[in-house]
């Protein structure tokens, strides 16, 4: 399945994050998320309390494999996982690069994605909230990557999915039917 490459301005998408102009199609989300199965994510903390170490562990519950990057753990298991220091050292294929870096730092990630592209099968580079870097993004999008800016996968997965609407998000999706509750 080929993957839009192009930011829409026209198109109707998330509207969660600054954004500054950047709009992505639910369908180009939704496309991505369903075509990766493992993600390098750069700059995970093995902190508990970090939003890095929060949106490793739900996305591993949602059937993703979540391989930590960040040099000052390199060695540690977050979560299961091995921590290595840099994508490089990541042993096998990953589909999508998740940075959880500065927009500085974010440039260096994407330039390191797009030497290990052939490699390890990069096809997809996602800035979190917040991060944007568009002479990164250009040269991302120019050597074929896939690149999103300033979104989460991890709200961006459970906007898709109508997972935010009991946590008081506007998730956009309406439904007369009234969701079971689970007991504990």
């Amino acid at each position: 399945m080929a993957l839009e490459r192009t930011m829409s301005e026209t198109s109707k998408g998330s509207e969660l994050g600054n954004g500054g102009g950047l709009t992505y199609s639910d369908g180009q989300l939704r496309a991505i998320l369903h075509s990766v199965q493992t993600i390098a994510m750069v700059g995970i903390s093995p902190r508990w309390n970090r939003p890095s170490f929060f949106a490793m562990k739900y996305l591993q519950t949602k059937g993703y494999r979540i391989v930590p990057v960040n040099p000052g753990a390199a060695g540690q298991a977050i979560l299961g996982e091995t921590c290595y220091a840099s994508l490089a050292e990541v042993p096998g294929r990953f589909d999508m690069v998740d940075v959880f870096r500065d927009a500085e730092a974010a440039g260096t990630v994407v330039d390191e994605a797009i030497a290990l592209k052939e490699d390890k099968g990069i096809r997809i580079v996602w800035m979190q909230l917040g991060i944007r870097n568009d002479a990164a993004a250009a040269r991302g999008t120019a050597a074929g990557l896939t690149v999103i800016m300033d979104r989460c996968p991890k709200i961006e997965y459970g906007r898709l999915h109508a997972e935010l609407s009991w946590g008081g998000f506007n998730s956009r999706i309406i439904s007369s039917r009234r969701r079971r509750a689970r007991m504990l």
